[in-house]
């Protein structure tokens, strides 16, 4: 077969090196953009973050139409800076916004820290951190750890005796009695009640653990906790004094006592590690108008070393051509900075515009909004988007929150309206906490409350958002009383 020469005509998009440099910082959290610019303070001799530094000017558009792919999306984005002031510390109005659940701000030097996850360590390290500071023989320690990598996240035995001492074999052939005995001793460290396999269990090992003359209903407290807690929780108080023949002084005695007991005694100690972030953007109301600031941190100011550039002309040929690299890196790093820095900020001032409600009376007024929306307003790509709201923080008078909490889908009302997800997990967060706790709402009737609020929502739905705001269901709900 001779070989031939053939044209063919296609199109493909190529990304230029500062394409992808604009969309790999695009997407890095104000701790990481933090270290990339300090790497390349270190390594580029042209670069320089000097004290006094004037802003560097954008460089003019080369005059080339911005195509709606993700990455023309990225570097055209600096040519549509948004109208809002740059305001690294505003000033918060004086109405009352709220408490909010975001996190909190702190420092004593007046800057605002937040802070996102508990500050603790893991559950499990815990226990053997304690296991080994116990005195026992190694064949019980090694039973000991068998049992602590069993406990779940919330302090239960997620494995029976028996899944347990198979895990044993072949090393160790202990005896469920002989395992048992080890339990009741990791049982008593702390938190106190952990590895317990009912909640019976748990309530019953805090309650040992008090002193019977000086704790007043104990008796009455464990003989409830071993047998009587579904009646309790069934009946209440008053009615289980009377089937008990007790007292119902007694009786309010001895479940009051109860409900000082902690029923998750594993929820104490946490996985997760705690994270420090830093809001990218400030949202405040100034004049009655919802306005956006970028936090100082998300616009850094750079500048090029005119000492280094003015040796470019007098350098040999081999220096001058390092330099020049040098310099060009430079610049794309200080477009591409200033490009990012747009980008949140046109972001930022399209959610707080959208979701004024949210800021100004709670997660229930929270409006349904999805990344297409805002990419089509903004004229930007939806992966664009998507790079900009994944860790990126917005300080607002309710906390502070990733910007991907003010996304959410929509479902229909019965007026032909919309709300959005997360203002029903919010509503039925709210119908969950005014709940009587001797009956709590099943799924099922927390969509009827819903369908006479107005919002149709199936229960398998209702189901679901209660579980991703890690809600138990109403059986495990049916409180002590």
């Amino acid at each position: 077969m001779k070989p031939a020469l053939q044209l063919k005509l296609g199109q493909h998009l190529t990304l230029t090196p500062q394409l992808r440099q604009a969309i790999r910082l695009l997407q890095l959290s104000s701790i990481e953009l933090d270290a990339e610019i300090t790497t390349a303070l270190e390594s580029n001799p042209l670069l320089e973050r000097p004290e006094d530094a004037e802003p560097i000017p954008e460089p003019p558009s080369d005059g080339d139409e911005p195509m709606r792919t993700e990455t023309e999306a990225v570097a055209d984005s600096a040519a549509n800076n948004a109208e809002e002031e740059y305001a690294p510390e505003p000033d918060w109005p004086e109405e009352d916004y709220g408490s909010g659940s975001g996190s909190k701000s702190s420092g004593d030097d007046g800057e605002r820290e937040n802070v996102v996850g508990a500050i603790t360590e893991d559950l499990q390290d815990h226990l053997l951190w304690q296991l080994n500071l116990t005195p026992m023989s190694n064949r019980d320690r090694s039973i000991g750890v068998a049992l602590i990598e069993a406990i779940g996240e919330d302090g239960y035995l997620s494995e029976t005796l028996e899944e347990i001492q198979q895990s044993l074999k072949p090393e160790i052939e202990a005896g469920l009695d002989e395992i048992e005995a080890v339990l009741h001793r990791v049982q008593r460290f702390d938190p106190l009640g952990v590895a317990a396999r009912s909640l019976s269990e748990t309530l019953l090992v805090q309650l040992q653990a008090m002193d019977p003359e000086h704790t007043e209903g104990l008796a009455l407290a464990q003989k409830l906790a071993e047998s009587q807690l579904e009646a309790l929780a069934k009946s209440g108080a008053e009615k289980l004094a009377q089937q008990l023949g007790v007292p119902v002084e007694e009786m309010n005695v001895a479940v009051a006592l109860l409900r000082s007991l902690d029923p998750r005694p594993g929820a104490q100690i946490s996985s997760q590690a705690p994270e420090y972030v830093t809001p990218d953007a400030y949202a405040y109301r100034h004049n009655g108008v919802w306005r956006v600031g970028l936090a100082p941190g998300c616009r850094p100011q750079l500048g090029i070393n005119r000492h280094y550039e003015s040796l470019i002309a007098r350098a040999s040929k081999g220096d001058a051509a390092y330099l020049r690299g040098q310099l060009q890196e430079a610049r794309w790093l200080i477009k591409s900075l200033l490009t990012r820095a747009d980008t949140v900020q046109r972001v930022a001032a399209c959610i707080v515009k959208h979701q004024t409600g949210f800021l100004e009376h709670g997660p229930e007024a929270m409006r349904p909004l999805v990344l297409r929306e805002v990419a089509e307003e903004l004229g930007l790509h939806e992966s664009t988007i998507s790079r900009v709201t994944t860790r990126k923080y917005l300080h607002t008078p309710r906390g502070t929150f990733e910007f991907k909490h003010f996304f959410s889908s929509s479902l229909a009302t019965v007026d032909g309206g919309s709300a959005s997800s997360t203002a029903i997990q919010a509503m039925i967060k709210r119908l969950i906490e005014q709940e009587d706790p001797r009956r709590p709402l099943s799924d099922a009737k927390l969509a009827d409350d819903l369908k006479g609020a107005g919002i149709t929502v199936a229960r398998r739905t209702v189901a679901k958002y209660r579980e991703a705001m890690n809600i138990p269901s109403s059986n495990e709900r049916q409180r002590l009383g």
